[in-house]
């Protein structure tokens, strides 16, 4: 058994699809009324519509941890689309850096990886 989606209720499909893929550079695999799917490496990153109606109108208790190969980089380039973070990037386990930051919809995401330079 394997994970191979992670499904987000999503209260706007359009804006979230924009948030995504414009700001967060997921390449859209296909969409359909109420649901968009995004290549996330070896899962796949769902948004949904429905589940959005159906479950309380909230985002829920988890966390989207995107891998990076240089936090302080990819913080520098979302920020410059326009992401606003929860915290500037910082060491989480003496090894890897994270930063954190909400979708449209107060999804808790964050980026993950090597610090850089």
């Amino acid at each position: 058994m394997k994970v191979s989606h992670v499904m987000l209720g999503v209260s706007d499909i359009e804006r979230s699809v924009s948030f995504y893929r414009d700001k967060l550079g997921f390449a859209l695999q296909n969409r359909f009324e109420s649901f968009a799917f995004f290549d996330g490496g070896t899962i796949t990153l769902a948004l949904s519509g429905d589940i959005w109606n159906h479950a309380g109108k909230a985002a829920g208790a988890m966390q989207v941890v995107l891998g990076v190969d240089n936090v302080k980089e990819s913080y520098a380039e979302l920020k410059a689309k326009g992401v606003e973070f929860v915290n500037e990037p910082r060491n989480v386990n003496g090894r890897e850096w994270a930063a954190n930051f909400r979708d449209p919809d107060g999804h808790l995401l964050s980026i993950f990886g090597p610090p850089g330079d």
